[in-house]
């Protein structure tokens, strides 16, 4: 049997409440969830992958193993876009949801095999831009009390951020007020970034977009609904500022809808949902084929996804700035060596790239033990 032909296969399902509760438009999360894979091939070689759950990582575990796996074991780990096809295939219809981000974890596995078995971390193996460090952002000022607004601004500024984004909602006036406040908080000199995680509908985005635009914002990300392609025109179209979305989208043909219709200026897909670095990298080629900037989403993720976005930052052509969550996470902040992808890290507004083989992180054994869902 080929050394690199699939042998295991296990699937973790965690979950760690947060230290601090995060407030978007859309709510309150006290606890994230994600799926870990970890595949091993035949000459002994440990891969690990996530995929984004937000909420239900003991189903998504259960459905790994149920329809993924069968699939996968004792088939050539290289065959990362035919493996890709055939966990695909598990379910008809429209890719998307479960599956691909399910599928996500898989991908991301294989492609840490494909780095260690190499001795050459992702992005090289992605044809790479040489980059060793990438410009970050502070995410996120929560949508919350302007007391904790000023807290938290006040921190990013000293740990040394020169781009932040802050969560926008409603009413209306209340995310206009926040918005000047925070431009005062932070200065003329510090780049500044809204998610309105699709709070509003198009006339109402138009007025939030506007007054950013005043206050020179860089860019607004998912002020409505992302499947509302036709609104995101009309935003395109009138409003002079930058709109960014991509996160809530699955493959890369949804990507190259709103690539052609140019009514984005940066694209943000995550590599938890959108099928793993195999599809994520085809969106960012084709954010590059269509002059568009690629800024990965991280969100509410672990390690393991930080991990392999940095890689794909080191590599994106198109590549502008870098999403670096800035509150505490058991599953980013306890669950690897070294530690990736956090704020501390930051050195003169920029995290450095992994440069170990695969994903250049080692996964934390008694932390997956202990985050683990029973």
């Amino acid at each position: 049997m080929s050394a690199s032909r699939i042998a295991r296969i296990d699937v973790h399902p965690l979950r760690a409440t947060l230290p601090k509760v995060q407030r978007t438009s859309q709510g309150d999360y006290p606890a994230i969830e994600l799926v870990v894979v970890e595949v091993e091939t035949e000459d002994g070689t440990i891969g690990f992958g996530e995929g984004l759950c937000r909420r239900g990582a003991a189903g998504y575990a259960r459905f790994t193993e149920d329809a993924l796996v069968p699939r996968l074991i004792g088939r050539d780990a290289g065959d990362r876009r035919a493996l890709w096809k055939a966990m695909r295939a598990s379910l008809s219809g429209r890719p998307g949801g479960q599956v691909v981000e399910a599928i996500a974890a898989v991908d991301i596995a294989l492609w840490d095999i494909a780095g260690r078995q190499a001795g050459q971390p992702i992005h090289r193996l992605l044809g790479g831009m040489g980059r060793k460090e990438v410009a970050a952002y502070a995410s996120s000022i929560n949508w919350l009390d302007d007391a904790t607004v000023e807290a938290e601004v006040a921190a990013v500024l000293k740990a040394g951020f020169r781009e932040i984004k802050v969560k926008l909602g409603h009413p209306l006036r209340d995310a206009v007020a926040r918005a000047k406040l925070v431009r005062r908080l932070a200065g003329d000199e510090i780049a500044l970034y809204v998610d309105a995680n699709w709070a509003y509908d198009v006339d109402d985005a138009m007025i939030v977009g506007r007054a950013l635009a005043d206050l020179g914002y860089g860019f607004f990300e998912e002020p409505i609904a992302p499947h509302d392609r036709e609104g995101y025109r009309r935003l395109a179209q009138h409003l002079p500022i930058r709109l960014a979305a991509g996160e809530s989208d699955f493959v890369a043909g949804e990507a190259l809808t709103m690539l052609q219709d140019r009514s984005l200026g940066l694209i943000q897909p995550d590599v938890t949902r959108s099928g793993g670095i195999t599809e994520t990298w085809r969106i960012a080629e084709l954010a590059a084929a269509f002059n568009t900037a690629y800024a990965p989403h991280v969100g509410w993720s672990g390690a393991i996804c930080v991990a392999a976005l940095l890689q794909l930052a080191a590599a994106a052509e198109s590549f502008r700035t870098f999403e670096c969550m800035v509150y505490e996470n058991p599953l980013r902040d306890a669950f690897t060596q070294p530690l990736v992808g956090e704020g501390s890290q930051l050195v003169e507004g920029k995290l450095a790239i992994p440069q170990g083989p695969g994903l250049g992180i080692e996964i934390d054994r008694e932390a997956l033990a202990r985050f683990r869902i029973a």
